[in-house]
């Protein structure tokens, strides 16, 4: 069993644990709540983590978040085995993603906003169901990354799947 050393950097700080022994991720807490420039929810976790040569953390949400109206905004969190700061969740509105359907609709909302009120969109806690401090937010998975070598070459195998991509399998 490998060891990981974790940091409490804070009072709020909580330890992470795992609910359950046969669940694969730790349960990280928020300890703090800002928003970034693009109206972004941003959570601290008061907690940093050593991660071993040889690993990765994988930040994901807990399935809670689908009881919110935030979604992880960079889907899954990578912690390098050199990362020291503080693990930091970074959601998004689901109502601001299906608004944001197009490119040409994302500048026009913003161009508008932008104009008329000086300020990006922010979401505000009066808008939907968001986490709390103290809530825990997050799961944090240690997983074994495999030795491999990428080597250049102009020829790779046939697969039967071949250079099929999205939806090649089928609905």
């Amino acid at each position: 069993m490998e060891t990981i050393k974790i940091k409490l950097l804070n009072e709020r700080a909580v330890m992470p644990t795992k609910a359950h022994n046969s669940d694969a991720g730790y349960d990280l807490t928020a300890t703090s709540m800002d928003y970034d420039d693009h109206g972004n929810v941003v959570y601290g976790t008061g907690v940093a983590v050593e991660i071993p040569e040889g690993y990765v953390g994988l930040v994901f949400p807990r399935s809670s978040s689908a009881n919110t109206c935030l979604i992880l905004s960079n889907c899954v969190g990578v912690i390098d085995a050199g990362y020291r700061g503080e693990i930091t969740c970074k959601f998004t509105s689901k109502h601001k993603m299906t608004y944001y359907a197009s490119f040409w609709e994302r500048l026009k909302f913003f161009f508008t906003l932008k104009n008329t009120i000086g300020q990006v969109y922010t979401l505000h806690h009066n808008d939907a169901s968001i986490y709390e401090v103290g809530d825990r937010i997050a799961q944090l998975v240690i997983v074994k990354l495999p030795d491999v070598a990428l080597v250049q070459s102009p020829d790779l195998s046939d697969s039967e799947r071949g250079k099929g991509g999205y939806g090649s399998s089928g609905k």
